[in-house]
Formats: structure tokens, C-alpha cells, sequence
């Protein structure tokens, strides 16, 4: 066990160094080397480096960690091992809040009054978290009053309000501005190519927070494990500690969402290989997901970007036909 942990820190901290030589301007073993040390070779190396390609590669670790300390969380939550923010109808919820924020305001003349320049960089995360929210209240509602009040059928409800929620978002894509309507589309695919040095300190803030109270809250998702009347007699509140992880959740997948796009499968996937390897106790699981799911995400960006020559292939294509297949096997096992 103890080698495990060890390998994978290590593979954690060469993944993200081991990505930066890859991108779609040429840079030397001696820039990347130099810019480490902040000595860059010239101005334009210096730029590349600190402006595009080392945020890219942090916010794709990032971006990792979140979907799969998320996806792990809704598993725990939920008893389901096939619980995951895309199936969960979290990050539908979430592209519905982020294309109301990009369709519905890219034309200011529909608005009483123009938008603070102040306030526009945070619309498109409070839309998104916000319609992530919603779709979080509408699976308990459904699951609550429609299948009984079990958790166990909450992916059930997850699921169909995920499909409503794509629905609605559709429309919003074919009633508005074509050219807005194109920037999303693309966006809602998943993609790393928007992300800044602002963004990158942003993100790793609310990374570090969720993981740090869902660690504090291990041991009460570790009774949760043991059902609802166990945990009760434990003397875990479990309703509010359910709907608590269902917002952290939200908050995750929406600032992800917000600015990257749909990326699918990554809280389904990560989640299954740290319980095989480290077993299922939360706070290792939490800990597991956070290491391999930036390493799984910052390597899918390596392929996204250079396995086709002059273009990039967006992530959510990606994860979504290795976490289909995942799926299936994962629900034969169930």
C-alpha cells in the first residue's frame, strides 16, 4: 500500500512537468528548463510558457481532481458506484446556467442597462453553479416524491433531469446568435484552451477548500456507507450532510464547467480505480482521486492537443468515448 501511494505521488508531480514539453509551439529542453528557473530564454519563450502553456497544464490537473474528488463524493452519497457528475444531471445544470450567461448576455442592447465591466468575468461561474444547483434540487425533488425517497434511485432522476436540462439548452443554442451559439457548442464539447493564469488561481482555491471539508467530513461519509438508519445511529445528521456534498459537488462541476466545458466520465472512472487500488475508506478515496484524476486529465489534454497535427480535438470527446466503454464494463460488474 504504501508504494502505491508513493508511486503515485510521483507520477502526480512528473505528469504535469512531463506535459509541459508538449504544445503547439516549439519549445526546447533548454526554455522549458530556463523558464522553470525563471531564466527564459527570450521574451517570446517567457510568454508561451507562463501565459498559456503552464496554466493550461495546472488547470487540467485541477480540472481532474474536481470532476473526480465530485464523482466520488456522489457515489458515497448515493450508494451507487455508476453515480457521476455527468450522469448526476450536474454538469447538464451547469451548461444550461453557462449558455444563458453566454447566449442571453452577449447582446447587451436586450438589456436595461450595460454590464459592469467588473462584474462580466464572474457571470459565466454564478450562471453555471447556479443551473448545477438546480439541477441538484430537482434530482432530490424528483428522487424524494417520484421513486419513493430511496438513494439509491437518485441516478435515476439524475439521469432524466440531465437529459431535460440538454434539452432546454439546445434550444437556447438554436434560437440564439450564431455566432455565440458556435463559441458554445464548442465550449459545452470541453476544452482547456480558454483557461488563464486568473482562472488557474481561482480554481486551485476552490479545489483546495472542497477537498479539505470533504476530508474533514470522511468519517461521516464513511458511516453514510453503512445506510441511512446506521449513520442516524452514529449520530450523523444525514440529510443535511447529503445535501451539503451535493453542493460542494455542484460548486466543483460548475467552476469547471464554467470556463472548460462539458468534460464527462472523469468522476466515473477515477473513483473506481483508487477504491481498487487503496480501498474505500473516504478520506484515501478523496485523497486518490484528487493525485490520479489530475494526472488522468492533464495527459488527456497531451492527447487532445497533439494528436492531430494543427488542430485540437476538444477533451469531452475524449473522456466520453474512454469513460463509455468504462461504463459498460463498470455496470457489468454491478
Amino acid at each position: 500500500m504504501k508504494f502505491k501511494w508513493i508511486l503515485l505521488v510521483v507520477l502526480a508531480m512528473a505528469a504535469p512537468i512531463g506535459s509541459l514539453f508538449f504544445g503547439a509551439a516549439s519549445l526546447s529542453v533548454q526554455d522549458i528548463t530556463g523558464c522553470l528557473v525563471e531564466q527564459c530564454s527570450s521574451v517570446v519563450s517567457e510568454s508561451i510558457f507562463w501565459d498559456i502553456r503552464f496554466p493550461r497544464v495546472m488547470v487540467g490537473f485541477l480540472v481532474g481532481s474536481a470532476l473526480a474528488i465530485s464523482g466520488a463524493t456522489l457515489q458515497n452519497v448515493t450508494r451507487n458506484s455508476l453515480a457521476d457528475p455527468y450522469l448526476f444531471g450536474v454538469v447538464s445544470g451547469a451548461g444550461f446556467g453557462a449558455s444563458i450567461a453566454s447566449l442571453l448576455f452577449a447582446n447587451e442592447t436586450f438589456l436595461a442597462a450595460p454590464i459592469p465591466p467588473e462584474i462580466k468575468p464572474f457571470l459565466l461561474p454564478m450562471f453555471a453553479f447556479t443551473g448545477s444547483l438546480l439541477a441538484v434540487l430537482l434530482v432530490r425533488s424528483i428522487a424524494s416524491s417520484s421513486l419513493g425517497g430511496r438513494i439509491e434511485h437518485m441516478l435515476l432522476a439524475g439521469i432524466a433531469v440531465s437529459f431535460m436540462l440538454s434539452a432546454l439548452t439546445h434550444f437556447l443554442l438554436f434560437i440564439g446568435d450564431p455566432y455565440a451559439t458556435n463559441q458554445v457548442i464548442f465550449w459545452l464539447m470541453g476544452s482547456l484552451s480558454r483557461v488563464d493564469t486568473a482562472y488557474m488561481w481561482g480554481l486551485l482555491g476552490i479545489v483546495m477548500v472542497c477537498t479539505v471539508l470533504l476530508m474533514l467530513l470522511g468519517p461521516r461519509l464513511d458511516a453514510l456507507l453503512l445506510g441511512d438508519e446506521s449513520a442516524l445511529t452514529l449520530g450523523v445528521n444525514v440529510q443535511q450532510l447529503r445535501m451539503l456534498c451535493l453542493v460542494v459537488c455542484a460548486l466543483l462541476t460548475a467552476v469547471v464547467v464554467a470556463y472548460c466545458g462539458g468534460i464527462g466520465f472523469v468522476g466515473l472512472m477515477i473513483p473506481h480505480i483508487v477504491r481498487r487500488w487503496f480501498g474505500v475508506t473516504s478520506r484515501r478515496l478523496m485523497l486518490g482521486c484528487v493525485l490520479l484524476g489530475g494526472i488522468f486529465m492533464v495527459w488527456v489534454d497531451v492527447i487532445a492537443r497533439a494528436a492531430v497535427p494543427n488542430q485540437e480535438i476538444p477533451i469531452g470527446i475524449i473522456t466520453s468515448a474512454i469513460g463509455s466503454v468504462f461504463f459498460l464494463l463498470a455496470m457489468r460488474k454491478t
